[in-house]
């Protein structure tokens, strides 16, 4: 453990992280933020489950949604989501806020990510799809303007390691909503990534032989398997954390796959032991 959390800290091992994280997060008014495929659904459709087939992966459940009720309906449901309540950030980024690594990806659509970087300047790469007049590229580069506390944009070849990079690839709430959340937007996104424009330039170089720890993240999933490939390609190994019982075939490929040490724990466990 000891060696993870220095790892972390000098930017060799990059933390990866996923819905499950927020398993543990309740807003103030006792209501549970989405933690998986399920409450994602849920939260989506108001309270309402959804035929079987759309309960499969909430990005199914979102594309039904979106040929109902329009694209804008989707983005401004994500966002009500997380902006529409107060709460605590998950533990797991309160431990990196102590430790603000100079790498980290963050598949979840919330601001928690740009918590553990709000009291330093930093880059954040929002992903975007779906988007007209930006060439192939499906990111935006920021930089954070420390002392008004506001994300500017600028041009991708500006990126560098000057400061700490927060990876956004599915988007967030600011400081534009952005979001990857239907099947449309997932197969844009993943189309262009194996393209190699899903990440600039800088980072394409910058991520090569990193190790990656994996936090909160479903690979029982298609969809997540393929974006975490495509965004670790020639990762150098890692950790994911899971607490089950039996993994699918699936993910056992996966971690097989990247050469990954599976570490069968909670997230609160293995944070108390990295601490």
């Amino acid at each position: 453990m000891d060696n993870i959390k220095q790892e972390l800290q000098e930017g060799i091992i990059v933390p990866f992280l996923g819905m499950e994280v927020f398993k543990e997060t309740k807003a103030t008014d006792g209501t549970q933020l989405p933690f998986d495929s399920d409450s994602m659904i849920l939260a989506l459709n108001n309270g309402r489950a959804m035929s079987q087939r759309l309960m499969y992966e909430y990005s199914r459940a979102a594309m039904s949604l979106e040929q109902r009720k329009g694209r804008e309906f989707i983005k401004q449901m994500t966002n009500h989501i997380y902006s529409s309540k107060e709460y605590e950030i998950p533990a797991v980024y309160k431990y990196l806020k102590t430790i603000q690594p100079k790498y980290i990806i963050d598949t979840n659509m919330d601001n928690s990510g740009c918590k553990v970087y709000e009291d330093v300047k930093h880059f954040m790469i929002q992903g975007v799809s779906r988007i007209m007049g930006q060439g192939y590229d499906r990111f935006v580069v920021y930089l954070y303007n420390l002392e008004n506390k506001i994300y500017k944009p600028i041009d991708k070849d500006e990126l560098n390691s000057n400061y700490p990079i927060l990876f956004k690839p599915m988007g967030g709430t600011i400081p534009d909503m952005n979001f990857i959340v239907s099947d449309a937007d997932f197969v844009d996104w993943l189309t262009e990534a194996m393209g190699g424009y899903a990440l600039p330039p800088f980072l394409k170089e910058y991520k090569k032989n990193k190790s990656y720890l994996f936090l909160g993240v479903d690979f029982s999933r298609d969809t997540f398997r393929m974006v975490a490939n495509e965004i670790t390609l020639g990762l150098k190994g890692g950790y994911i954390v899971m607490d089950k019982k039996e993994l699918t075939k699936k993910e056992q490929k996966f971690i097989k796959t990247h050469n990954l040490k599976l570490i069968n724990s909670s997230i609160e466990k293995f944070l108390k032991d990295l601490e």
